[in-house]
């Protein structure tokens, strides 16, 4: 019996290996690549979440390359509807639009939607207070800017204290504003959201409210507050601990008062100092988001937006959250037949993105693309089979191409874009090429390469063409509208594109060997107990 064990345990091992094999020749090898940090192309510290009309966004600070304290000149904003791919909106709001505001002084903020227009409020050094902090608000018609000063002044502050504000609109519509360091502060804001209501308010700080102090504090409680509310309940998540920090958590029944510890939610990070959290819940899922120094040459002053997703408790309670990697899962497949921008992006290495100079007509773009740098975009849908392939480019000190490959930088080759010489980088050409091998779901690879190494390829937009519109593959250079290349609502994306085909016959290939070496073994176990008997 033991021998038998054996035996058909090795010959199943070998069938199972034979059998995964085959499967994995059959979906194709993926290479994986880490998708937090969120973005790539810059530094993103202290990112705040905000949903609105089927999309998420996300909005951070910008750390300077290479800085040393907080050089910090805009505020940045980044969009998605599948959590793994993102639309880069650019700076939507700097320091320049504020008057009284010192240069790079553009620390932590939050938007909030409220009856059409967008609030955004900020963190600045006030000129006239010497550098002293205050809380600012601006306001635009879009989510993604422009964003203008409110009311030509701080809205609170200026306080040392005054920082890192979150907004939140409760069911009643009162509005609040937060913020803060060391201690917590608050005010109620009047209906137009541009003007507090009453005096700021500071919060009663001690262990049983915001947690035991590392430090000798009154509490735990340091920084970054963010306010939610969910099924009846506040919370308010911080960064706590003193430096490094932590990020804790309270609950109430109140916005305002009776605030309750309720735990540590992530730990220190070991590449940065700070964190900075956000919560909030989109398409069925919690989030919460955080900033790193994992990002390449990242650190306390050089920090990166990740998300990570989580579970609620059935008691409201928040989980330990782990600082990951992978962040969280794809929750809808990537539409390839509309109109994309380029600087749509899951995880690039070596691009840039850019506004054009002519403004509107412009937009965002990719630039500085150059050999072996590359762009990947996520669980891509390409359902039947892809004909061509349509894009805006160009190449400026040498010609230019990008090749198209699926699941790695040196995946399946499945199409070349050649580009032309260009005299600049925004005179845009619409160039079109033939597509073999694009069907199912896989990431896609844009690699980039230059005739010479001083080439530079740039890249505005894109489109992949199947038989339904295929008459269109060269119709139209026009800049497409912001977010065009993400789809609006679930239900049209539910609409043009198609679930997963995954490989079924060489999983019953598969299968078929693992029956036929059980049957094998089995009939070999009888004979030899047969000619035993004999003996």
């Amino acid at each position: 019996m033991n021998k038998f064990k054996r035996s058909f345990g090795g010959i199943l091992c070998a069938a199972l290996g034979a059998a995964a094999v085959s499967s994995s020749a059959a979906l194709g090898t993926v290479s994986v690549y880490a998708d937090n940090p969120t973005v790539q192309t810059i530094y993103t510290a202290d990112p705040a979440p905000m949903v609105w009309n089927d999309t998420f966004y996300l909005y951070t600070g910008h750390d300077a390359d290479n800085a040393t304290g907080y050089e910090m000149s805009d505020w940045r904003c980044y969009s998605t509807t599948d959590m793994k791919n993102w639309v880069d909106h650019g700076a939507v709001l700097s320091y320049t639009d504020f008057e009284w505001a010192e240069p790079d002084s553009c620390w932590a903020a939050q938007c909030i939607e409220r009856n059409g227009k967008f609030y955004y409020y900020v963190t600045l050094s006030s000129k006239e207070a010497g550098g002293v902090r205050a809380i600012g608000v601006a306001v635009s018609d879009s989510p993604t800017g422009p964003f203008k000063d409110a009311i030509g002044k701080p809205l609170c502050g200026p306080n040392w204290s005054y920082i890192d504000p979150t907004v939140f609109i409760d069911d009643d519509g009162q509005a609040y504003l937060y913020f803060g360091n060391p201690d917590l502060y608050y005010v109620k804001l009047k209906d137009n959201m541009i003007e507090t209501d009453g005096k700021v308010q500071k919060s009663l700080m001690n262990a049983e409210k915001f947690g035991v102090s590392r430090d000798g504090k009154s509490s735990s409680y340091e920084e970054g507050p963010w306010i939610y509310k969910r099924n009846g309940l506040y919370y308010m998540v911080y960064a706590g601990s003193g430096v490094p920090e932590t990020i804790d958590y309270s609950i109430s029944d109140s916005p305002t008062s009776n605030w309750q510890y309720k735990g540590q939610i992530m730990n220190t990070c070991p590449t940065s100092f700070t964190i900075h959290p956000g919560i909030i819940e989109y398409k069925g899922h919690a989030y919460f988001t955080y900033h790193t120094g994992n990002l390449k040459g990242g650190g306390g002053f050089t920090r990166s937006a990740s998300i990570e997703e989580f579970t609620f408790e059935e008691d409201g309670s928040i989980p330990k959250i782990k600082a990951t990697k992978a962040g969280p899962d794809q929750i809808e497949s990537f539409n390839p037949y509309l109109k994309n921008e380029a600087e749509t992006i899951c995880w690039e290495e070596g691009v840039e993105t850019k506004r054009g100079e002519n403004g509107e007509s412009n937009g965002i773009y990719v630039t500085d693309a150059g050999k072996g740098d590359y762009i990947k975009v996520a669980g891509v849908d390409f359902s039947e089979n892809a004909t061509s392939f349509t894009t805006s480019a160009s190449a400026t000190g040498s010609e230019g191409t990008i090749e198209i490959r699926l699941d790695a930088r040196d995946g399946e080759l499945v199409g070349t874009v050649n580009i032309p010489k260009c005299e600049a980088e925004d005179a845009w050409q619409t160039l079109t090429c033939d597509i073999s091998g694009a069907s199912g779901v896989h990431d896609l690879y844009f690699c980039f390469d230059t005739s010479e190494t001083s080439g530079t390829v740039h890249f505005d937009w894109w489109r992949f063409n199947d038989a339904s519109n295929e008459s269109e593959r060269t119709e139209g250079s026009d800049k497409p509208a912001e977010n065009e290349g993400l789809q609006t609502t679930t239900a049209e994306k539910e609409e043009s594109q198609t679930t997963t085909d995954v490989p079924i016959i060489p999983i019953v290939i598969a299968a078929v060997c693992v029956l036929t070496a059980i049957v094998v073994v089995t009939v070999v176990i009888i004979a030899k107990n047969k000619k035993s008997k004999t003996k």
